[in-house]
């Protein structure tokens, strides 16, 4: 048993020699790196020019990344171009992750399968695609609504690769063309939104310069942070499924709450005016029935709207925790209701606004507070009038 094993071992270990001294007989003849940062989601492609300068056909191609970069990383894609110029073709090749014990500490590898063994003395033309997810650090961490986000993003200007590269260049592109600050290595320039570092000549394996780029990007960064989907199958070939988004925002945070002043406001007569917009926050999208319910709190009387067009109108009443005569609720519908009856908060948009204006009677805003009170007062008097008496039993 004992010689079995250490025979699985030997081969085991022979064969990841011969896949090393495979890797080293390639080299790179020029790479190309585009990375694009118009998005929260960061995108990657390369092209890489690969020549096989060893004795044995090559039948792989590894990727390697930083373990920060390894831990973000949500895709990887390859495929090899065929054909000529005008009539270019991409057939995709197989990526797998695979361990490479000669690989810096902490770096991840991608092995790319190639359909047809790369012989000694060629060369192909090999193109990958990657996203990366949460790649993009605010910073400033917080903002005010006015000022503009601003975010780091964290690379090498050498493409980290197991291989020799003869030459190789990055372009970064950028939402915007302002740049606050960027890591030079040069040769290094900026030329409007675009970033270019290179090209590099005669690089060593395993070779990494960090830089840091530090610019605008006020595009949102909607996140789902977690997505369930339940899908239910009858017995009578049916089907249904239900999905609970629990939706997030990784951008820069808000200083403070957002103001109020221009939505809920007291007007000089004493009524209070509520601001909303009507219509759904969805693009381009048709609502067949729209309903809007503004919930008023507890005491507030002779609700009304005015919607710049006919909609029905009519008040319900909600109850909550301590209520004593329930919420006076204006319930507004529409039927068929088109996206130019949205408000989507732009100048260059036409703005549907309604207005709903109440009156209000401060005593309601003691109602719930001395309710509490009395409650806790009833409580402790009753508390110490059981104190105070005696239930023993005692002899006539």
């Amino acid at each position: 048993m004992e010689a079995r094993l250490s025979l699985i071992f030997s081969l085991l270990s022979i064969l990841s020699l011969i896949s090393l001294s495979f890797a080293h007989d390639l080299q790179i003849v020029n790479a190309e790196r585009r990375i694009d940062l118009t998005s929260h989601n960061v995108k990657v492609f390369l092209t890489f020019k690969v020549e096989n300068t060893g004795t044995s056909p090559a039948s792989e191609f590894l990727l390697a990344f930083p373990p920060a970069q390894a831990e973000h990383l949500a895709l990887v894609k390859a495929a090899v171009a065929g054909g000529k110029k005008k009539k270019k073709i991409y057939i995709p090749l197989d990526v797998n992750p695979t361990e490479q014990p000669d690989g810096p500490n902490g770096a991840k590898f991608t092995s790319i399968s190639l359909k047809n063994a790369l012989n000694a003395g060629e060369s192909a033309t090999y193109e990958a695609l990657l996203q990366l997810t949460h790649s993009l650090e605010p910073f400033p961490a917080k903002t005010s609504q006015s000022e503009s986000q601003l975010v780091y993003y964290h690379d090498s200007a050498i493409i980290l690769s197991p291989y020799f590269i003869k030459q190789q260049t990055t372009f970064i592109k950028t939402p915007s063309t302002r740049v606050e600050s960027f890591s030079r290595v040069d040769p290094a320039n900026q030329a409007g939104r675009e970033l270019k570092y290179g090209p590099y000549v005669d690089c060593a394996p395993y070779s990494f310069s960090p830089i840091i780029i530090h610019f605008e990007n006020n595009n949102p960064f909607a996140v789902v942070e977690e997505l369930a989907c339940e899908v239910e199958v009858s017995h009578w070939d049916s089907l249904q499924i239900t999905e609970h988004y629990k939706l997030g925002h990784a951008g820069a945070r808000h200083r403070y709450s957002l103001p109020l002043q221009d939505f809920l406001f007291e007007a000089l007569d004493g009524r209070h005016y509520l601001n909303f917009s009507f219509g759904c926050p969805l693009l381009e999208m048709v609502v067949d029935k729209l309903t809007i319910k503004v919930v008023l709190p507890e005491g507030y009387q002779d609700p009304s709207a005015e919607v710049p067009f006919p909609v029905q109108q009519h008040l319900e009443t909600s109850y909550s925790c301590l209520d004593m005569v329930g919420r006076t609720v204006v319930v507004l519908e529409k039927a068929n209701v088109v996206p130019e009856q949205n408000s989507p908060f732009r100048v260059n948009f036409e703005r549907c606004y309604g207005l709903v204006h109440y009156t209000f009677k401060p005593f309601f805003m003691l109602a719930e507070p001395l309710m509490l009170a009395s409650v806790f007062f009833l409580f402790f008097v009753a508390c110490v009038a059981y104190l105070h008496m005696d239930f023993s039993i005692s002899k006539s």
